[in-house]
């Protein structure tokens, strides 16, 4: 058997998995415990095929980003804090934004592949590609005018013409997210993660090794950083686009461009706006965190402590983002293939795995509390702070396991637009207000803060969970047909792959 036919081979045998969990779970003549058991491994070998590589990927594109900010900061204190301005204040923004919209390609993708609709698969792509460049367009005014931004909100003025060069070195960075995002999801809603977490494996090596001679070999420094970042993230993107127009694995689902693609956009902006919004709201809910907590009376002690709490929760999130995607493409497709017992059973699987791991997490972070910040500053103080903040950082951490779960199931059914509305009322109206209430008006500083955002977080996490577990999955696989049959317009193609 030749490298593509065993791939081939492989998304068969996930197709055959997820209709065997499907009739074991429909199955009465078995025991209810044997029923639960072979249930139980044949979502456990789906979810770890889905949620390990995702994970790694996650991981190692956010690696990319933290080193381009390490070579920076070995250019001078200005320069690095200049980098990470323009990487927070900047740089997400775009991030978040893209990424968000392109989670519209996951759910549409997700269900159309379960549904066996493969063809349709190309079509969502492209016609996210071209949605996705059109808003990049806007973005990158903002990139442009970034100096006048961050002087206009208080910033230094050396820091912000450093920033704003370090951001219009990004600039091609932001097309590179418009093509990869929709490229990512689109492999993702077929299980096919493996290739995109090896691609950004080899990517960030060459990154590595581009970076150092860009920097301080050529001499570019801020700005060759940030060119070689974007650089990277088009080796990403063409990498994955030269994987899905040769591999076997893709030929049903990637069938040349179509004229499609650039019509019927409205109906697809409208689902790609209700992701980016959902996931922006959360996106920049603990950053609110880290502004609010600048206002208090220790602003550099406050911000010293949450910025390490926040490094160490940014990256114990990349490990829920993984469980999100796997949630994502494991609901979506059984919606779409109409195996209502075994969506229900997944997202119960999913959700309870996705705990356990964030439980340990919470654990290890308890234990090592008073020693954890000297992994990323010196200085007792900060480190008794820390300390303090670890309780709050654990619980944060938990509901991390839960929370953007129960968002990956909400993507593989289509509800964004709901859950952006519930963010906005559990985050912005009660998190954040009881946070600066309990902070300031009741001299709480940053414990108060924080304890407000997690009851927002909570509130959020809970009605998720209620609307998710009382869910008609029969209802749901009906919806998602008709949305299928609303969006299927194949017509002859512009080119044909080979």
């Amino acid at each position: 058997m030749d490298h593509n036919e065993g791939a081939g081979a492989e998304t068969g045998d996930t197709n055959h998995s997820s209709s065997e969990l499907e009739k074991v779970l429909s199955d009465t003549e078995l025991g209810w415990w044997k029923r639960q058991r072979k249930a139980l491994w044949i979502e456990f070998k789906l979810l770890f095929k889905l949620a390990a590589p995702a994970i790694m990927m996650y991981l190692i594109n956010n690696s990319m980003s933290m080193s381009t900010r390490i070579f920076s900061g070995h250019l001078g204190n200005l320069e690095f804090a200049a980098a990470c301005l323009g990487n927070q204040g900047i740089q997400l923004f775009a991030y978040g934004l893209l990424l968000g919209m392109g989670s519209a390609v996951e759910t549409l993708c997700g269900q159309a592949y379960g549904a066996g609709r493969h063809e349709m698969l190309g079509v969502y792509l492209q016609r996210a590609t071209v949605v996705l460049t059109l808003f990049s367009l806007p973005i990158v005014v903002v990139y442009v005018v970034s100096r006048q931004l961050l002087v206009w909100i208080g910033e230094d003025k050396k820091v912000a013409e450093l920033a704003s060069l370090f951001v219009y070195g990004l600039i091609p960075q932001v097309f590179a997210y418009a093509v990869n995002f929709p490229m990512q999801k689109f492999l993702q809603a077929q299980s096919i993660v493996a290739p995109s977490a090896m691609i950004s494996v080899a990517t960030l090596a060459v990154h590595l090794v581009v970076s150092w001679m860009a920097v301080y070999e050529i001499g570019m420094g801020l700005l060759g950083a940030a060119l070689v970042l974007s650089l990277s993230w088009w080796i990403i993107a063409v990498a994955q686009f030269v994987y899905i127009v040769r591999s076997q694995r893709c030929k049903d689902t990637w069938r040349g461009f179509r004229w499609e693609a650039v019509s019927g956009v409205w109906e697809f902006v409208k689902l790609s706006i209700a992701s980016a919004v959902m996931l922006c709201l959360e996106t920049w809910y603990f950053q609110v965190l880290l502004l609010v907590a600048g206002l208090l009376q220790d602003p550099e002690l406050s911000l010293d402590a949450l910025s390490v709490c926040m490094s160490i929760n940014g990256l114990m999130f990349m490990i829920a983002i993984g469980f999100n995607a796997a949630a994502s493409v494991r609901v979506g497709n059984e919606i779409g293939a109409g195996h209502s017992k075994a969506a229900a059973f997944s997202v119960v699987v999913v959700n309870s795995v996705s705990l356990v791991v964030a439980v340990i997490e919470a654990i290890v972070v308890l234990s090592q509390r008073h020693v954890i910040s000297y992994v990323f500053t010196g200085g007792e103080r900060v480190a008794n702070a820390v300390a303090d903040l670890c309780p709050f950082l654990a619980v944060t951490l938990i509901l991390n396991g839960v929370q953007p779960v129960l968002s990956g199931v909400a993507v593989g059914c289509g509800w964004q637009t709901f859950v952006a509305y519930v963010n906005v009322g559990c985050y912005y109206v009660v998190g954040i207000p009881l946070g600066c209430l309990l902070g300031f008006k009741f001299n709480l500083g940053v414990k108060g803060i924080w304890s407000g955002m997690i009851g927002g977080t909570m509130m959020q996490t809970l009605i998720l969970l209620w609307v998710t577990f009382r869910t008609d999955w029969n209802k749901e696989v009906e919806k998602a047909r008709k949305r299928m049959d609303n969006w299927e317009d194949i017509k002859e193609p512009l080119l044909v792959k080979d």
